[in-house]
């Protein structure tokens, strides 16, 4: 029996609840009923959290980051920029005992983040080693993600460590996007700049909304019927674009792969301009004056979603401003909607 009576008059309860193999429970109880209600509570507790039977799980998170991405991280498009971001991560939590990792040092490890007292992984300058609400925010996304993955793949039993924090509010982002006027001075000076391939990537990203990446690889094979194809994009699906005449003409006598890298020239060549854009954009404001005008000339918003290639709606939304008759019942049915001017009627008392 797992139930006793000892020499000293207790009752003790002594359990397996994982079975002969596992852990052993002891307990001393005053009367028998104590130490069987035990004994029912114990098994019923290992049911429920069987992983409370198991060895402890000792391994370090920079262990769980690296089979995460062999395991799931290597196959996303981005894997080897989010592995870089989780080692940062990693460094910056001292690469804790995984299972030990809580909300409390999540949290602290973010308020030093936010004081630039964790270093980035990219520079010796500690004054640039300060980030944004946001950048925490997206590092706790990629964080969760690793646990919740290997939890999915049985690698993980434990809880999510950092499941229930909550990400700091963030302000919307400034968004630039060019007038026709800044467009036609962006192309000349291109021309001026004498590189073709820039020159042919940036009517390529203004044409379709391309992001940068996707018009820069473009290869002959993804050209076909006045479409471009793009492949091997953020979100891992391809889509397929419509493209003036004039333009696929220019780029259908090119072979192989259209143009040789040049993102660092466009910055260079748009410093040439008197064109000023919101901080930390550059080549993506392509991408915005696309969405944009899309939307001003009476563009669906859905189509909008289709072109850009977003997975959700919400990130094509912040578009729909641009649409000429987006809140338009502001103006016809505000409590001003009658008084011609602003000017009250001389009739009314």
């Amino acid at each position: 029996m797992t139930v006793s009576k000892h020499k000293n008059g207790k009752w003790m309860c002594e359990v397996y609840p994982q079975g002969r193999e596992g852990k052993r429970i002891r307990r001393q109880f005053n009367t028998k009923g104590e130490a069987e209600a035990f004994e029912a509570w114990a098994k019923k507790e290992a049911q429920q959290k069987p992983w409370l039977g198991e060895k402890a799980d000792r391994r370090r998170l920079s262990e769980l980051i690296a089979l995460w991405f062999k395991l799931h991280g290597q196959s996303l498009a981005a894997g080897k920029s989010r592995m870089a971001k989780l080692s940062i991560i990693c460094r910056g939590l001292g690469d804790p005992v995984a299972a030990e990792l809580s909300a409390k040092t999540w949290a602290h490890y973010r308020e030093r983040r936010l004081r630039g007292e964790i270093d980035n992984g990219y520079t010796s300058d500690r004054a640039k080693w300060k980030v944004q609400p946001v950048t925490v925010n997206r590092e706790q996304q990629y964080l969760s993600a690793v646990f919740n993955e290997l939890k999915r793949l049985g690698e993980w039993s434990q809880a999510n460590p950092i499941e229930g924090v909550r990400v700091f509010r963030e302000k919307e982002r400034e968004m630039s996007w060019l007038t026709q006027p800044q467009i036609a001075a962006l192309l000349a000076a291109c021309e001026a700049y004498g590189n073709a391939d820039l020159t042919r990537v940036v009517k390529v990203c203004l044409a379709t909304g391309a992001r940068w990446r996707e018009a820069e690889s473009l290869t002959r094979a993804q050209l076909a019927a006045q479409k471009i194809t793009f492949i091997k994009t953020k979100g891992g699906r391809n889509r397929t674009v419509p493209v003036p005449g004039w333009l696929f003409e220019e780029l259908a006598p090119l072979s192989g792969a259209l143009f040789r890298p040049c993102y660092g020239e466009f910055t260079k060549m748009l410093a040439t301009t008197s064109i000023s854009l919101a901080e930390g954009q550059k080549t993506h404001v392509l991408r915005h004056t696309f969405a944009a005008h899309f939307m001003a000339n009476g563009g669906n918003i859905l189509v909008l979603q289709r072109i850009l290639g977003h997975a959700n709606i919400r990130e094509t939304m912040r578009y729909a401003h641009f649409a000429p008759d987006h809140l338009e019942e502001a103006v016809t049915l505000s409590p001003l909607a009658h008084f011609p001017g602003g000017k009250v009627a001389a009739d009314v008392a």
